[in-house]
């Protein structure tokens, strides 16, 4: 009687369309590098679609998705972006199926789709209707279920709250067991050995961090191809990223500024400036101004594959286990600032994994703390929360 009492009390399931309307627009707020947003979701309608997702999952479910990497947002001018690209869809794909089940909609089977997956014509299978850029990642299999106990409303309120903060952060330490908690937090499926966390918060190692940012991380503005790839997605203001929908504005990469130093930096930034100023050095002096916020940082984490050589399934994983830490660490009234390049380049991950003993394959390096300020938001692209049909 209790249990048929409970289930009486239980929220109805809202029809399919209605609950990945609200899901999608919640996972279309995910973090992703430059805030390229290199993500794609299908819904499978048709007949043919549905038999090949039920084939892939081995399921016969109610509903059906297709989490893609739109190729046609992806970074390229460093091999590395194809780690960030998928890891930024495993954060969206997370984060998706976090608001599908709060509402009552589970996954029954997850298929990942890796290189030996029976998938001729790069995603053809699904139709004529699949676009032509988008490479498949996974299919999902979803049936109506019990709610996870999230509130729908609470993770999109969680998900507009979350910046990327490259500010400055306050000094007071983040609490020991606060990021035992967030270092803690498993993969879905509870294989927590797979994506290896660690924190640097000792001052020895916060030091050797910033050594190694003020050494290395002028690369990512002496990088030609690098550099120029990145000022593609340096937006004007925020009037200019409202627009546009994607991309960062000099005041989210360093802090408010007057309209005459915002045109300064923006001139200073330029491709074609930056090759000229790197021949005096430029580049280092912007990889010391990067070091010292990393010096005044209160914990930085890390994050690494347990393998070398990382599968798609494991690039889908660190993304889901990211946004698992990202999202705590917001509802903590904590901010991170991922210093990416120290991982973007092989020779310089191999040697940071080397002089700070970091476990695994890294893939993710931020700085954590509370922002003294608050940070404007991102913004999305028009057809960010979209979902195509096939």
């Amino acid at each position: 009687m209790t249990t048929r009492g409970a289930d009486r009390c239980a929220p109805p399931v809202p029809p399919f369309t209605q609950a990945l309307e609200e899901a999608v627009g919640t996972a279309a707020l995910s973090p992703s590098s430059h805030n390229c947003q290199p993500w794609g979701l299908a819904r499978a309608t048709t007949a043919a679609a549905r038999r090949t997702a039920a084939e892939l999952t081995g399921e016969d479910a109610d509903e059906y998705l297709v989490l893609a990497l739109d190729r046609g947002r992806e970074l390229t001018a460093l091999a590395a972006h194809a780690v960030e690209m998928e890891v930024s869809c495993g954060i969206y794909g997370r984060i998706l199926l976090r608001g599908l089940a709060a509402q009552g909609w589970t996954a029954a089977a997850v298929r990942v789709l890796d290189g030996d997956a029976p998938f001729p014509g790069g995603g053809s299978r699904f139709g004529a209707g699949w676009p032509a850029r988008w490479t498949p990642l996974c299919v999902v299999a979803l049936r109506p279920g019990t709610p996870s106990g999230e509130g729908p409303a609470d993770l999109r309120e969680t998900a507009l709250a979350r910046r990327t903060h490259r500010g400055a952060y306050r000094p007071e330490p983040v609490p020991a067991e606060l990021l035992r908690d967030l270092a803690g937090t498993g993969s879905p499926d509870g294989e927590r050995d797979l994506i290896r966390v660690r924190h640097l918060t000792e001052p020895q190692e916060l030091r050797a961090f910033a050594s190694f940012v003020a050494r290395h991380a002028g690369r990512d503005f002496g990088h030609r191809a690098a550099w120029r790839e990145t000022h593609s997605f340096l937006r004007r203001d925020l009037a200019d990223a409202a627009a546009r929908g994607d991309g960062f504005t000099p005041d989210q990469l360093f802090g408010p500024m007057s309209r005459p130093r915002r045109a300064a930096l923006r001139c200073a930034l330029a491709p074609a400036t930056m090759r000229l100023l790197g021949k005096v050095g430029y580049h280092r002096v912007l990889a010391a101004g990067l070091a010292d916020l990393v010096r005044r940082t209160p914990a930085v984490v890390t994050m690494g594959f347990a393998g070398p050589e990382p599968g798609r399934a494991e690039l889908l994983r660190g993304g889901e286990r990211l946004a698992d830490y990202w999202w705590r660490a917001t509802r903590r009234g904590l901010s991170l600032h991922p210093v990416s390049i120290v991982v973007q380049h092989d020779d310089l991950r191999d040697r940071l994994e080397r002089e700070l003993a970091l476990p695994g394959r890294t893939f993710f390096v931020s700085r954590v703390g509370a922002a003294e300020r608050p940070a404007p938001r991102s913004h999305r692209r028009d057809d960010a929360a979209r979902c195509v049909t096939v």
